[in-house]
């Protein structure tokens, strides 16, 4: 017996992408752009020039309402009034890069970590920290989840999608102490 499939009302095709949702929104490192699903959970976070970092398409949606819990979290972060991002997350990555971004999100605010320790945090073997690197560079949700927060072994400021700059900056605004996470 065959069956027929009935679209979803407002949906003309399954097979389609969902929308993807954005807003701009000012801060001192420059014009953010949010990107968000549907169920209204934070996918992206880019910066101007960023390495890996998306830009508007024609085809995604200007919603800033969508955000706006989001820009206040951001604006109250940038004034030192917030430590600590309350946002449904939903970025799209490998099961070793999920690993990786959560751990990130262990890492306290005004505190910095290592490569290694994320390494060891996940569980990965010593030589897995170039992975992790590469899974930390590819963090979809920059400032949101911490990965400026993590320095090299000897606590030089290695790597920032962002550019180092950014990450001097927000490292300064959170007071972090190398090696202390």
């Amino acid at each position: 017996m065959t069956s027929t499939m009935t679209p979803t009302p407002g949906r003309l095709d399954e097979s389609a992408p969902a929308p993807v949702y954005y807003a701009l929104a000012d801060s001192p490192v420059g014009e953010l752009l949010l990107t968000g699903d549907e169920s209204g959970a934070l996918t992206s976070l880019s910066v101007p020039g960023q390495k890996g970092g998306r830009s508007v398409r024609a085809d995604w949606r200007r919603a800033p309402e969508r955000f706006r819990a989001a820009e206040e979290q951001l604006a109250a972060y940038f004034v030192g009034e917030l430590t600590a991002f309350r946002l449904p997350l939903a970025p799209v990555g490998s099961a070793f890069r999920e690993r990786v971004w959560d751990a990130l999100d262990a890492i306290p605010y005004g505190r910095t970590t290592s490569y290694g320790a994320i390494a060891a945090r996940i569980g990965a073997s010593r030589a897995a920290v170039r992975a992790v690197g590469g899974a930390i560079g590819a963090n979809p949700l920059l400032i949101v989840r911490p990965c400026h927060r993590v320095l090299g072994a000897n606590g030089s400021l290695t790597g920032y999608a962002g550019g180092l700059d950014r990450k001097r900056h927000l490292l300064g605004l959170e007071r972090a102490l190398p090696g202390t996470g």
